[in-house]
């Protein structure tokens, strides 16, 4: 049962998004930008389009149920092909580094929207990011991105409560970030290994670890799953194989952070210098 208030924030995105008249909506396929893009295509319809990032940090995966969630619900979809790997601050995984990101992708977004009669690009983040460190937003503020729902001031719970109501499948999908987010500050990030991560956390998937992380310290994998999760984790069978597994995709140690999964447990570190 939705409250009268999140009912009332879905009404305020409902109207902030008409006023947009039409709209490029950039998307990853994630609970947010899902829940996003459904909204803006039931006010928009075929003024909407959603824009989507192929590159090394994106997981084959949330690439595949982008582009299954928009031709099963008639949406355009635009892939654009992007390497955040030439630009040299992504690269040597600076503490910014989600700035300079999000800033390339999203002035391509423009000129995409530019180049199709579309007035407006939006992206996903909700009021919770305000308090967490996302470097990515000041790029969007630069270039005049829109963040619905933030304008509408709706929350990560709500988001998952109305998706659930519409009958979005990403309403119960774990929080994702991308792959570059694995590395500790000032590591090189390189393609290699990017793809070791997702060899990494795509055999934990398939072992039934949902929620899950492996953060990269050089030859070192540090796994993180929710406290639950840690004992089944860390019982023979599964801890050989996860072991055994992670060695083959060319890590030399492997380790079980005992604190359990959380989502920027990177930025940690920053946290603890200031």
């Amino acid at each position: 049962m939705i409250s009268k208030e999140t009912e009332i924030k879905l009404n305020k995105l409902k109207t902030r998004i008409a006023d947009l008249h039409s709209l490029a909506v950039g998307y990853s396929g994630g609970v947010d930008s899902t829940f996003l893009l459904t909204v803006a295509h039931m006010v928009l319809g075929d003024k909407v389009i959603a824009v989507t990032a192929s590159d090394d940090a994106f997981p084959e995966r949330e690439y595949t149920e982008a582009r299954t969630f928009c031709e099963e619900h008639g949406i355009r979809q635009i892939i654009v092909r992007t390497n955040p790997l030439e630009i040299e601050e992504y690269r040597h995984n600076a503490p910014d580094r989600c700035y300079h990101c999000k800033k390339a992708f999203f002035s391509e977004i423009k000129r995409i929207a530019g180049e199709n009669g579309i007035e407006n690009v939006a992206e996903g983040s909700n009021i919770d990011d305000i308090g967490d460190y996302r470097p990515g937003l000041r790029a969007v503020e630069e270039l005049g991105i829109r963040s619905p729902l933030r304008e509408a001031g709706l929350s990560k719970a709500e988001i998952r409560s109305l998706s659930k109501e519409m009958g979005l499948p990403t309403w119960s999908k774990p929080s994702y970030a991308c792959l570059a987010s694995r590395f500790v500050y000032g590591e090189e990030i390189t393609a290699e290994k990017l793809h070791m991560i997702d060899r990494a956390e795509q055999f934990l998937i398939e072992l039934g670890f949902i929620e899950e992380r492996v953060r990269m310290h050089g030859n070192l994998a540090r796994i993180e799953v929710p406290g639950p999760d840690i004992p089944r984790l860390a019982s023979d069978d599964i801890r050989t194989a996860v072991y055994e597994e992670f060695k083959k995709i060319g890590f030399s140690y492997v380790s079980l952070d005992l604190k359990g999964y959380r989502t920027g447990s990177m930025n940690e570190m920053l946290n603890s210098k200031k």
